[in-house]
């Protein structure tokens, strides 16, 4: 078994969720964006990951490139500090 686990990934969903942060702080995309990161620790890289980031792992994992991974997590997350 192979398990992808992902961080903050900047779906469309998770873009709303930021405008709405930034319309209720009253403050920019930027600034909403750099407090939710912060809320979950940080994140190094300084963004969310892109889908197509997570997919392309997803991909190589299902191809033959692949075939002799087992037993393995894969974490995407840009190198969030954990808070718990």
């Amino acid at each position: 078994m192979v398990r992808v686990s992902p961080g903050w990934v900047e779906t469309d969903a998770a873009v709303r969720l930021v405008e709405r942060l930034a319309k209720s702080d009253g403050t920019d995309y930027k600034a909403a964006q750099k407090s939710l990161m912060d809320s979950l620790g940080g994140i190094p890289i300084g963004r969310p990951a892109k889908p197509k980031e997570v997919a392309d792992l997803v991909a190589f994992l299902v191809s033959p490139r692949a075939a002799s991974i087992s037993g393995s997590e894969y974490v995407i997350d840009g190198g969030t500090v954990p808070t718990a």
